[in-house]
């Protein structure tokens, strides 16, 4: 099972460190989610990526940088739900419903369904799916190697998502909680708290 890590929604100091410290312990994918920043912060931030990495990385706002940067593709959600029209690359989006993902499966590289539990970054957004739902809908193939699923993904639950049948998992929050900018001196903890999440999804 694929695992996939959304940047934080703001820029820090030691993003690019982390970041690129995730891709070299095997991380798989990144989306580079930073919702309502200038296009400049994110171009710095890519700058500061090995280039071998680039093609591991999407990103979720200014699509210019896919084709810039030569990452892998382009994420489509609310804020930007239309890819430009003359893109032919790689393009995922969110899904909150099944019946979403049954409509939309077969337009797109992969799909995030969320949120498949109580959600970790925005409180009160609760989870959206009974354990009951998930299971069918792995039975019957709406969930596959094609959807991922976002929301809540922690150590405690990320086996269960490998059982239900979904293609990777999501995380946000779980891992970002583990460092802050301001008081942390290393992201020792960032990493090792990764390589757990990562050991699990194999």
């Amino acid at each position: 099972m694929k695992l996939i890590v959304v940047t934080a929604p703001t820029f820090f100091v030691e993003e690019d460190k982390i970041i690129t410290a995730l891709f070299e312990e095997g991380l798989d994918i990144l989306h580079l989610r930073k919702p309502e920043t200038p296009a400049m912060y994110s171009e710095r931030l890519l700058t500061l990526i090995p280039k071998k990495y680039h093609k591991r990385i999407i990103t979720h706002e200014h699509f210019y940088l896919q084709e810039e940067f030569s990452l892998m593709g382009i994420h489509l959600n609310t804020r930007n739900p239309k890819e430009p029209h003359d893109y032919s690359g790689h393009i995922s989006c969110t899904c909150h419903s099944l019946d979403e993902v049954q409509n939309k499966k077969h337009f797109y590289d992969y799909l995030f369904l969320s949120p498949i539990y109580n959600c970790i970054t925005k409180s009160g957004v609760t989870s959206g799916f009974t354990a009951e739902e998930l299971r069918q809908a792995g039975k019957s193939k709406i969930i596959d190697s094609k959807v991922m699923a976002l929301g809540g993904i922690t150590p405690d639950n990320i086996l269960e998502i490998k059982d239900y049948g979904f293609g990777g998992a999501v995380v946000m929050g779980d891992l970002w909680n583990k460092f802050n900018a301001c008081t942390d001196r290393d992201y020792l903890e960032v990493i090792h708290h990764f390589k757990k999440l990562k050991k699990m999804a194999d």
